[in-house]
């Protein structure tokens, strides 16, 4: 059974994913690049990945690659032997945004590497630090806005490095809103969270996945998701074009290969 098939077989959410005719019987781990930070949402989905499909496949071996807004570690994967032993978890921010914020790459995003599969698509959520909301009187998107229009430049906000998601997803609120906050890149997304739990930021635009169990705990306020619509999860929280007509941004995961991967080895 390939990687993919066996992935698909498993059932769960992350969908489906890597491909190998030596699957069945591989003698050599497998070696999934992870470019970001240990405790991140990419590296949560990679362990759970790992774990799913050791009793087929053997071992996964989870590497922690973080720098460069992701760039170090999918540079890693581009240089990588095209035999189906290294692959890379990809991101939005790896293959679409970082072309575009850095003038020079270490990898090309359209060529160097070999698709395999999208594993999730999630929605993010604004959120803010509980005690920071409860100070300020934010207990809405609106009140946010207005606080940091009164405030220009007092508030802060943390993401998973320059060119994450969350970053892109920071300045299109900026922008929108009419509104000025300082953008503070951490090393991922777990970092970011951490920073947020602990007061040095005041908000993050994280992926609903990551920021549910402390919105449930009550450590982080969420003001508004970033999709079309309300989300199913959190139904009481308003989407962001309610208040930002036509706002609108998720965050995208998949696997790929280095470039001149064979076909069979995907399939």
């Amino acid at each position: 059974m390939t990687l993919r098939r066996t992935l698909l077989a498993t059932g769960i959410a992350l969908a489906a994913a890597l491909g190998t005719p030596l699957a069945g019987a591989q003698t050599k781990p497998i070696h999934l690049i992870v470019p970001y930070a240990a405790g991140g949402p990419l590296d949560v989905t990679a362990r759970a990945l790992a774990e799913q499909v050791k009793g087929s496949l053997g071992t996964v071996i989870i590497e922690n690659k973080p720098g460069a807004g992701g760039n170090i570690g999918m540079d890693l994967v581009a240089r990588s032997a095209p035999d189906g032993q290294t692959i890379g978890v990809a991101a939005v921010a790896t293959m679409a945004i970082n072309p575009w914020l850095y003038s020079r790459m270490p990898y090309d995003a359209a060529k160097d590497f070999s698709p395999i599969t999208q594993m999730v698509r999630v929605p993010n959520v604004l959120v803010m630090n509980a005690d920071t909301a409860s100070r300020l009187h934010i207990n809405s998107l609106a009140d946010l806005i207005a606080y940091a229009r009164k405030n220009p430049g007092k508030l802060n906000y943390g993401s998973g490095g320059n060119g994450s998601a969350g970053h892109l997803a920071g300045e299109m609120f900026k922008q929108q809103a009419g509104l000025f906050a300082v953008h503070i890149p951490f090393n991922g997304g777990n970092p970011a969270q951490l920073a947020l739990l602990s007061g040095q930021v005041d908000f993050n635009i994280d992926n609903l996945a990551t920021a549910a169990p402390n919105i449930k705990s009550g450590k982080l306020k969420a003001l508004a998701v970033t999709t079309a619509e309300r989300s199913k999860l959190l139904p009481g929280v308003p989407a962001m074009a309610e208040t930002l007509k036509g706002f609108q941004i998720d965050t995208w995961w998949g696997l790929v290969a280095p470039a001149g991967t064979p076909a069979d080895v995907i399939a």
